[in-house]
């Protein structure tokens, strides 16, 4: 029984934050013709209301909505881009409120170009080591030792979850400080619209959270012999 509760436990604490983004964003997805736009036509209204002239909008894959800092432009998925919905015009406001902040030069808008290249350069070499270890030591001849193996792969999988946390700061001020304000004040929204909106905010923000924590369990599975 122990064991059973211990899996559950596991499971929601690695599995549950990545099923609420996804059932939150979800939730608010019905169109709602009574919004100022789409989710592409509020971030274009937004990057001219806040004159960020060398930023611009265009289509990315389902699901991989972010602000490009170095291409200087927000990318939404197709549902965000041509839908009228609370989520798509939530997420198109986080997304310029990270070109906000970039193009403002403050001091979070640096989080992501310091800290993401480096996690995904980690992550990639814990993966390559993961799977060509056995294989290096088989050819070159070398003693193969699980435990070091393991030790690595783990090491560079905890360095990899700490600095994509790292990046939350930066997702936490495009959505709190940036999108929210700008839709209350803005007044693009209704009042009770304002608490289901925030939900859908929080799931922008949570989505680093989410990935580490499953990046945690890709690097649990090391191999053992």
């Amino acid at each position: 029984m122990i064991y059973v509760l211990l899996i559950v436990i596991v499971a929601a604490l690695f599995f549950g934050p990545q099923i609420w983004v996804k059932r939150i964003l979800k939730r608010y997805q019905a169109p709602r013709p009574d919004l100022p736009g789409t989710g592409g036509e509020f971030a274009r209204h937004l990057i001219k209301r806040y004159e960020l002239d060398d930023v611009t909008v265009e289509e990315a894959p389902e699901g991989k909505d972010h602000y490009d800092i170095l291409a200087k432009k927000v990318r939404l998925s197709p549902y965000v881009l041509n839908e009228q919905s609370l989520t798509a015009v939530a997420v198109a406001a986080h997304e310029v409120g990270h070109a906000i902040a970039h193009h403002r030069q403050e001091t979070v808008a640096r989080l992501r170009t310091r800290y993401l290249p480096l996690a995904i350069m980690m992550q990639r070499l814990a993966v390559i080591m993961l799977f060509a270890w056995p294989i290096l030591s088989a050819v070159l001849r070398l003693p193969y030792t699980p435990i070091l193996h393991a030790v690595v792969i783990g090491t560079l999988g905890i360095l990899t979850v700490f600095i994509q946390l790292a990046i939350l700061p930066e997702e936490w001020d495009a959505s709190f400080n940036k999108a929210l304000p700008i839709l209350k004040k803005g007044r693009y929204l209704a009042k009770q619209d304002l608490p289901k909106v925030r939900k859908i905010l929080i799931a922008c923000a949570m989505t680093y959270v989410a990935s580490a924590l499953m990046n945690i369990l890709l690097f649990w599975r090391v191999p053992r012999r």
